[in-house]
């Protein structure tokens, strides 16, 4: 097993033994998307929770590459669009990202996530690439969401086992700059597609369309309770609706970022001791903000000080490079000259077929 293997091997390892832990829930993550009531300013916000470091950078994915799912038989096939910004989880995974022509994608945990048995008569594409594969080949919502209900393409999952093999379990949420939206989970092999404003906000367990029947509860949303404070993903989502729907009307840019910081902020993990019966509770450990409008993407760390960003019309997308996140604590401000070129992203392959 190589190295990198074996930090996967690390990092699913953790994730999977949480989620089946008794009375455990993985709570991971929480994203939302902003759009003003001009359509002046389109701003996603995404928080990645988690229990341990997972030694983020950030890359640039260039265009014109040639990837495929990485299936033993039939793997989906494409040659990369656009150029892309991700935060990379073990360097091994596109976690976030946004591409240059304005399309966000963010994947989350979702404990409910099943893949199916593999079907090589269907395209296969590992679950490492699939939110590259959506940067790679869509600039709006519509494109995708188009995509993904014409295809029946199966996610193939990185899987690891100790006494037995657990799957990664994800959903991913996309946004583009006319402030379109999308969720997408696989709970039964097939993917299903959510669209439309009703996804401005995603968290993790339970499936999205039960989030959105917990939501009619509580008040501002047709329901009679009250505001609920705990950090598990179902409470998450709501605050984070409650919150986002009362921003005010930004005046520039700058506002409309701050108002999402303050959203993400509010439904962040604070460190602390751990919930009792759930191992898994997790602490906020970094954030990004995507200014799709004006084509910006910002990332802030809980362990750092300093917010910086990267303005993707002044980035080279005709080649790999990479800005190191775990080493950098001196960045600040706008990085986009502070790239270095690299070997090219190699994604975690599936386990065998």
């Amino acid at each position: 097993m190589t190295f990198r293997s074996k930090r996967f091997v690390s990092f699913l390892c953790f994730a999977c033994l949480v989620s089946v832990s008794a009375g455990a829930v993985l709570e991971a993550c929480s994203r939302v998307l902003y759009k003003s009531n001009d359509g002046k300013f389109v701003v996603v916000g995404r928080n990645m929770d988690w229990a341990e470091d997972l030694e983020s950078n950030m890359w640039i994915m260039p265009r014109g590459v040639k990837r495929d799912g990485l299936a033993a038989q039939n793997p989906l096939e494409w040659t990369a669009k656009y150029g892309s910004v991700i935060v990379s989880g073990y360097d091994l995974a596109a976690t976030d990202g946004m591409n240059e022509a304005g399309l966000d994608a963010n994947l989350l945990w979702l404990a409910e996530s099943e893949y199916g048995k593999r079907d090589p008569k269907r395209p296969g594409l590992c679950i490492s690439l699939w939110l590259q594969f959506c940067l790679d080949s869509f600039a709006t919502v519509q494109e995708a969401v188009d995509f993904f209900n014409a295809h029946d393409i199966q996610l193939l999952p990185a899987s690891v086992g100790i006494e037995e093999k657990r799957l990664v379990t994800v959903h991913i949420s996309l946004a583009d700059k006319s402030g379109d939206s999308a969720v997408i989970e696989c709970t039964d092999g097939h993917l299903k597609v959510y669209h439309g404003n009703q996804t401005r906000v995603m968290t993790n367990s339970p499936t999205f369309d039960k989030q959105l029947e917990g939501l009619r509860a509580y008040e501002g949303f047709g329901g009679s309770q009250e505001l609920p404070g705990t950090t598990k993903a179902a409470d998450r989502f709501v605050r984070a609706a409650y919150y986002l729907q009362r921003l005010p009307a930004p005046v520039d840019e700058r506002n409309a970022v701050a108002g999402v910081l303050g959203v993400m902020r509010n439904v962040a993990q604070p460190f602390g001791p751990q919930t009792p019966g759930e191992p898994n509770t997790s602490a906020t450990l970094w954030r990004t903000v995507a200014d799709l409008t004006n084509e910006v993407y910002y990332y802030e760390s809980t362990f750092r000080p300093n917010i910086v960003w990267v303005k993707l019309k002044e980035l080279d997308f005709t080649r790999s490079q990479k800005l190191d996140l775990v080493h950098g604590g001196d960045l600040v401000g706008d990085v986009s000259k502070d790239f270095q070129d690299a070997k090219a992203f190699v994604p975690q392959s599936p386990d065998k077929e």
